[in-house]
């Protein structure tokens, strides 16, 4: 039996406690270094705090894609959302340093919806519903702001021409063992599961073969699907492609004690459709790392490590290093008390939300202008 606080970490689970050094040894992938993070910045002219912070934490070749940018090869990016639901907070942190990847380096954005795979998976799920969430959920790709004449978001079920014929390329070099074992699929798993990772590996190589030439795919993404890249990166000298790089991101805290932010927990998920309101209530009803009593805190300190407030200053809203590491310190000297940070951040993400809800409607005009529909190549 496992234990209560085993980590686990799959394309479909996420539990336990997450020791991200163990993830990169298990997973096979490499640390973001300093000497990395240099090299990005002598690109950018600046470092993302999802960087800086290490949010991103570990890659695969992402030194690669820099000495194939350096030599004048331009990149792609891919990434994506399985549109189950609304979207929330823990899904757009990982978007926003997408944004910031496409805005550096002036880069195409592939965005798949794999609103195939949710039907797939959720026996309560039509496909009508899953269709209905990915156009939704549009509607948020769109209010990050990402350039529409460069992001391509892509539904498996009505985009499927563009796909099939890379995806069943890329069938042809996976074996159903391979996919088992990977995947933990069993007899018992539908066929269109078992078919979806080659459908899932398909966008990193649309630009390849759209233009005829070898493009590098950059994909920016929680580690947990890393074991779909893997296969793509099997199969990519196959197809004659460059296998995709990675750079993955640590999984987005709910404001519970422990886990990651999951819709199935609403009342610990900010959502970005929430009421401004009701993000504050949540807020406020948060788990943090202060002492039972103000008296207690203000002798004792606080714990900024395991609190859920500190850790969204951390993740979005506190730009500032500095000031970031002041909050820290007044916590543990009993400086400050919970309430103080829990107003601060409501505030935050109160204007936070109210901008993008207006950002969101306002996208509503123009969302047919993101997918991708004919916009490449016919030789796809």
């Amino acid at each position: 039996m496992a234990e209560e606080n085993e980590m686990v970490v799959t394309p479909w689970e996420v539990s336990g406690e997450i020791d991200y050094d163990r993830l990169i040894e298990k997973f096979g992938t490499e640390p973001i270094t300093d000497p990395l993070l240099e090299r990005i910045k002598k690109f950018t002219g600046e470092l993302h705090l999802q960087l800086r912070r290490r949010i991103f934490f570990s890659h695969r070749d992402l030194d690669l894609i820099l000495d194939m940018y350096e030599a004048g090869r331009k990149f792609v990016l891919y990434t994506g959302r399985g549109p189950s639901g609304p979207v929330h907070i823990g899904h757009i942190v990982p978007w926003i340093f997408t944004k910031y990847l496409q805005d550096k380096f002036d880069a195409k954005l592939y965005f798949q919806m794999t609103d195939d795979e949710k039907f797939l998976i959720h026996p309560e799920f039509t496909l009508r519903k899953a269709v209905d969430w990915t156009y939704d959920n549009a509607l948020d790709v769109a209010a990050i702001g990402f350039d529409p004449k460069k992001t391509f978001i892509i539904s498996d079920v009505n985009n499927i021409k563009i796909l099939y014929s890379l995806a069943v390329k890329i069938a042809r070099h996976i074996t159903v063992s391979t996919v088992k074992a990977v995947f933990g699929f069993e007899d018992s798993s539908n066929i269109g599961i078992v078919f979806f990772p080659a459908l899932q590996a398909a966008p990193c190589f649309i630009e390849s073969m759209a233009t005829g030439e070898k493009v590098p795919c950059l994909i920016p993404a929680a580690i947990d699907q890393d074991p779909y890249w893997r296969i793509a990166r099997d199969v990519a000298p196959k197809l004659e492609y460059y296998k995709p790089a990675q750079i993955h991101c640590k999984f987005i805290p709910g404001l519970g004690k422990g886990g990651k932010m999951s819709a199935s927990m609403p009342e610990t998920c900010i959502f970005m459709t929430d009421p401004p309101e009701v993000a504050e209530r949540k807020i406020w009803n948060a788990f943090t790392g202060g002492k039972p009593t103000a008296r207690e805190q203000r002798i004792e300190g606080g714990d900024p490590t395991i609190c859920t407030i500190f850790q969204y200053f951390s993740l979005l809203f506190e730009e500032d290093d500095k000031a970031l590491s002041e909050l820290s310190s007044k916590c543990r000297s009993g400086e400050i008390l919970c309430g103080d940070c829990k107003e601060k951040l409501s505030e935050r993400v109160k204007r936070f939300l109210t901008e993008h809800q207006r950002r969101r409607e306002k996208a509503r005009n123009i969302i047919d202008q993101y997918f991708i529909d004919d916009r490449v190549p016919s030789r796809i």
